[in-house]
């Protein structure tokens, strides 16, 4: 075996030094464009006290929306909310996919492995979001399936028979980085 040329050494150190620096990089930068749109929406001089700011203003609204006190101005605003016609419907969507991201009815904690097709051994990725689907019309026997996309933060909802459905036994944001990353990340097993 031929020992390695200069040539071949300083592209490997190249390469690893792609493989430490892009996703560094990219963090950084993605960190750096979310910090400067969040510090950008209340506008100050001083860099940093917009984002200061904002996080004050969402925790201070935070624990009022928790007092007994600010509950039924809560109320009210979500039914004026729910009453507008092209809002109620943006109002609604929005909502709903914020609870079941971090409130208390979280959805995407149920991973599944999906056949699409009777004929193939082909599977997808996703979480159980809905059980029953008899509220929009769709009979028994069906779930709703969010399907997340590599790379990307969009997916698709499908509705598909209960038995095309594998529970994965795996932690569900292991599952979500695993599917993101396009399934380049491990996803370890619960203990």
């Amino acid at each position: 075996m031929r020992p390695p040329t200069f040539g071949r050494i300083i592209l490997g150190y190249f390469f690893r030094g792609l493989l430490l620096l892009v996703p560094v990089t990219v963090i950084g930068w993605a960190g750096w464009q979310a910090l400067s749109f969040l510090d950008g929406i209340i506008e100050v001089e001083v860099p940093g006290l917009g984002l200061l700011l904002l996080l004050t203003i969402i925790t201070v609204a935070g624990w009022l929306a928790s007092s007994y006190l600010f509950q039924p101005f809560l109320e009210l605003g979500d039914e004026l909310l729910q009453k507008v016609p092209f809002l109620k419907t943006l109002y609604g969507a929005v909502k709903d996919l914020m609870e079941a991201m971090v409130g208390k009815k979280r959805r995407f904690d149920r991973p599944v492995l999906v056949k699409l097709d009777r004929t193939s051994d082909a599977m997808k990725v996703g979480f159980i979001t809905e059980d029953d689907l008899t509220h929009i019309g769709i009979p028994g026997g069906m779930v709703g399936v969010y399907l997340p996309h590599a790379f990307n933060w969009s997916g698709n909802l499908l509705i598909v028979p209960v038995e095309n459905i594998t529970p994965l036994n795996a932690n569900s944001a292991d599952v979500m980085k695993f599917v993101v990353s396009g399934g380049v990340s491990k996803v370890a097993d619960e203990p």
